[in-house]
């Protein structure tokens, strides 16, 4: 199941996600982390990041990189949004964030940040039959996106972020009427083209992402700010978002930290979050806004998946795919069965990866073994197996190394008939972890084996699904695989000697 991470260095927080996203199915949250770094106030009031603030970022990183390094991801991607834009020493930042994160940190611009927010939204709460309008009020900028089926038509980035304003407007406490109307008209200043261009159109449903939206529609809805995960998918009318607009402006922070749903952090700069969103709202008559808790994480992360990222390192390179099939060529092996073995047992390594649990390179060893666990039938039929882990040990085998080639050696060996136990000597002075990867790649290899036993590939492809303590493998395909049923009901009995978990066969047409 690939498996990716992103970080969202924004102006206010640095946000971290780890998720495991299964094909068709919602991704699912393995870590999550926010901390607020406030990074933005010295870029917008002096514009640079302070050394203060640069050291606290960094070590947010490298205790977020731990996390999702432990998660042993696919793919991780690192952004950095507004207050990174704007900051002279940007290069410097990102150089030493990239080496407290241990990964590469871009700066993205506004508009891509839009792209990952529509995104992530997209892909947590799909409208693919609507108009939608996505508003992400941030540290240092505002988001608004409209997108159609599923698609974006419009996105603007406009440097409307909460703690710029409040930085720029508001330092007051609390703020004075002078000041209030001040960021009113600078907000409308920059809205001026927002509503031009998308003025008249009528979106079907209005979703606000960020912190802001969370905290507003928590507010009006009455969620602690320890539950707000509950005001996903809740909404704020306009004259809610007006209301609370005031009660907050007429405060000073510590009374806002009181009002449900905003805490003393978040209450030093909601006057000028709610105070955008309730002008977007206003300006573009907008009735009332639903809240949604994706964001540029979760978009980063659909993203990945999307493009399938990472996944290119369990697969074997196109020069390696070359060597295999030389070696299969020579040794008579038909490349149709391998190529549709080899296939299947990509499928089968991927949904099983939470089972098997073994790193995404060993994909590459068994797709190898795939193509070259027949060659022993060239020397004879019996015990071909063994004839088969003979002619890979001694093979050269260009792009792979001697460690490779003996693992996939090993593969070609026990794909049939026993597996290793303490009388086969070469497998016993294996190292251990060598050892473990053998043990649990044999049943994939077995299984996609058994998935194109008619040697006709009948199958289309193969689902596999954890339930109740076992694992069920649903074959697809329109014709007649009763052998291939048969077949893997039969290697069924190794996956659950390995595993010690049964394997549920069964067909569908679909």
């Amino acid at each position: 199941m690939p498996r990716y991470a992103a970080i969202d260095i924004g102006s206010n927080s640095i946000r971290m996600l780890a998720a495991d996203v299964p094909p068709g199915r919602p991704m699912a949250v393995l870590e999550a982390d926010r901390v607020i770094t406030r990074l933005g106030a010295s870029v917008f009031r002096t514009g640079a990041i302070s050394g203060e603030a640069m050291d606290a970022a960094c070590e947010v990183l490298r205790r977020m990189a731990a996390v999702y390094q432990r998660h042993d991801v696919d793919g991780i991607r690192i952004v950095a949004t507004a207050a990174v834009r704007d900051a002279s020493n940007r290069l410097e930042f990102i150089e030493r964030a990239a080496e407290a994160a241990g990964a590469p940190v871009e700066t993205i611009s506004g508009q891509e940040e839009a792209r990952l927010i529509h995104l992530g939204v997209h892909s947590k709460w799909p409208h693919p039959q609507h108009r939608i309008l996505v508003v992400d009020i941030g540290g240092g900028s505002a988001e608004i996106i409209l997108a159609e089926h599923g698609r974006i038509a419009e996105a603007f980035s406009r440097p409307l972020g909460a703690v710029r304003l409040t930085g720029v407007f508001l330092d007051q406490d609390p703020p004075e009427e002078i000041h209030l109307h001040q960021m009113n008209e600078f907000i409308d200043e920059k809205l001026a083209n927002v509503v031009r261009r998308i003025g008249r159109v009528r979106p079907d449903r209005v979703i606000g992402t960020s912190a802001t939206a969370a905290a507003l529609v928590c507010a009006v809805n009455r969620i602690p700010r320890a539950r707000r995960e509950e005001a996903d998918r809740r909404r704020a009318t306009l004259s809610q978002v007006r209301s609370l607009f005031h009660e907050l402006a007429g405060r000073k922070r510590e009374a806002r930290a009181k009002i449900t749903g905003i805490g003393p952090r978040r209450a030093e700069i909601i006057v000028a979050g709610v105070g955008v969103m309730l002008r977007i709202m206003e300006q573009l008559n907008l009735p009332a806004l639903y809240h949604s808790t994706a964001g540029v994480r979760e978009g980063i992360v659909a993203d990945l998946a999307a493009r399938r990222v990472g996944r290119e390192l369990s697969r074997l390179s196109r020069d390696q795919r070359l060597v295999a099939e030389q070696v299969a060529r020579k040794f008579s092996v038909s490349l149709k069965h391998a190529r549709s073995v080899a296939e299947y047992a990509h499928m089968l390594f991927e949904q099983l990866r939470p089972v098997h649990g073994l790193s995404v390179y060993c994909g590459k060893l068994l797709e190898a073994a795939c193509y070259l666990y027949d060659a022993g039938h060239y020397i004879s039929d019996t015990a071909h197996h063994k004839h088969s882990f003979y002619i890979v040990d001694n093979s050269d085998l260009p792009g792979f190394t001697d460690q490779e080639r003996r693992l996939i050696a090993m593969l070609c060996r026990y794909h049939r008939k026993s597996l290793p136990g303490p009388r086969h000597v070469a497998f016993e002075a294996m190292p251990a972890e060598e050892r473990r990867v053998i043990l649990r790649l044999i049943p994939l290899l077995r299984l996609a084996d058994a998935l194109d036993r008619s040697k006709g590939q009948r199958v289309r492809e193969v689902a596999v699904s954890q339930r109740n303590g076992s694992v069920a493998l649903v074959i697809r395909s329109e014709q007649d695989v009763d052998l291939e049923v048969w077949a893997a009901k039969r290697t069924g009995q190794v996956f659950e000697q390995t595993y010690g978990t049964q394997l549920l066969v069964s067909r569908s047409r679909r």
